[in-house]
């Protein structure tokens, strides 16, 4: 039997690229060394995307569940039997509905413990609502899926990891949605995760402010005042290396981000904006804080490039080896925190200095 990780991918909307980025990463046969991916939509579907695109012969094999799946190949299990009406870079029910019907599998099969992570391809927030359904996107379906707690949206890549205090909600809701406890929270889901996800010992966190210039000292606010700074000082008293709060636009315009193991921006656009134009083609989205692993490009549907040929596969493919890097981190920590009962630690800090040297 293989010990390679079986790495789900759902496929998105069907009337957008995430077929094509699929396809385009898996035609590299070297993916197939690290891990065996199964992919969770249709053949037919698969099909039509790899014609539309000029993707070759590429083929999958057809599968039934996650343990039959051959580990040389990529696999495919069909989620549905019907005939699908794609229509290429339009928002439509059908994209929405099979975006869902191949999010559930993979969901379920992961949950499960049939594969070990997730990858998902983009969907369209809109279309995909439905009675079974109704999250602003992935990261809440998915932390109601697996009982988790807290999450955090954790953008990652080689040079900068990102993360927000508040997701997807409208601008005008984010002061009333800041609150100290929450700050703290996602302070340690970021700490935590740089730990054991990452194996960086001593992480140390940037926290952003909420307004320009971080409020100018209460001339243009006092959530920094009255919130941020409470909060960075409060996890700071529990062991975790946290400062600020650093106004966004000078901390990423003069490169002081790269002084830090990851930042954690208040809102959406004030932390995937800067990270868009760092790290565009090589990010991550990264779901921190779940007992399971999901990752995803971070680019949307591309509806506007859909079977054209042209979309780049490079975030994707960070995001499925980011998924491999990210389980079997954690799994060497599990396997280090039970060495360390038996021995009484002398091999955890071992492991811990050979990690830190090759990184």
């Amino acid at each position: 039997m293989s010990n390679k990780l079986k790495i789900g991918i759902s496929i998105g909307d069907v009337n957008g690229i995430g077929l094509e980025v699929i396809i385009k990463t898996l035609s590299n046969p070297a993916i197939l060394n690290y891990c065996t991916p199964i992919v969770y939509g249709h053949t037919k579907v698969s099909s039509f995307h790899r014609k539309a695109n000029n993707l070759g012969d590429f083929t999958f094999n057809v599968i039934n569940h996650a343990n039959l799946a051959q580990p040389k190949k990529a696999n495919m299990i069909n989620c549905w039997e019907e005939d699908v009406k794609i229509e290429l870079g339009q928002v439509t029910e059908i994209g929405g509905k099979y975006a869902l019907l191949s999010l559930e599998r993979a969901t379920a099969d992961l949950v499960n413990g049939d594969i070990d992570a997730l990858v998902t391809a983009p969907i369209n927030k809109h279309n995909i609502q439905s009675e079974t359904f109704k999250f602003p996107g992935h990261t809440e379906y998915l932390q109601e899926k697996s009982g988790s707690k807290d999450v955090l949206m954790f953008l990652i890549s080689e040079s900068l990891r990102v993360g927000v205090v508040t997701g997807h909600i409208p601008v005008s809701e984010v002061p009333g949605a800041i609150t100290k406890d929450k700050i703290v929270n996602k302070i340690k889901l970021i700490n935590d995760s740089l730990k054991n996800d990452f194996w960086i010992e001593k992480p140390k966190i940037a926290v952003l402010g909420l307004n320009p210039h971080a409020s100018d000292n209460g001339l243009l606010g006092t959530e920094e005042a009255d919130i941020i700074t409470p909060a960075i000082q409060e996890a700071y008293s529990k062991g975790i290396i946290c400062f600020g709060p650093y106004p966004a636009d000078g901390f990423f315009g003069n490169g002081s981000y790269k002084q830090f193991d990851a930042v954690l921006a208040m809102y959406h656009d004030q932390g995937l904006i800067p990270f868009k134009t760092l790290a565009f083609h090589n990010g991550v989205n990264y779901t921190a804080g779940l007992n399971i692993v999901r990752t995803s490009p971070d680019h949307g549907t591309g509806y506007d490039i859909a079977g054209k040929g042209i979309a780049d596969s490079t975030s994707f493919t960070e995001a499925l080896f980011s998924a491999i890097h990210i389980v079997k981190n954690r799994r060497e920590q599990e396997e280090l925190i039970k060495n360390q009962l038996r021995t009484g630690g002398k091999l955890v800090e071992t492991q811990f200095d050979i990690k830190d040297d090759a990184t």
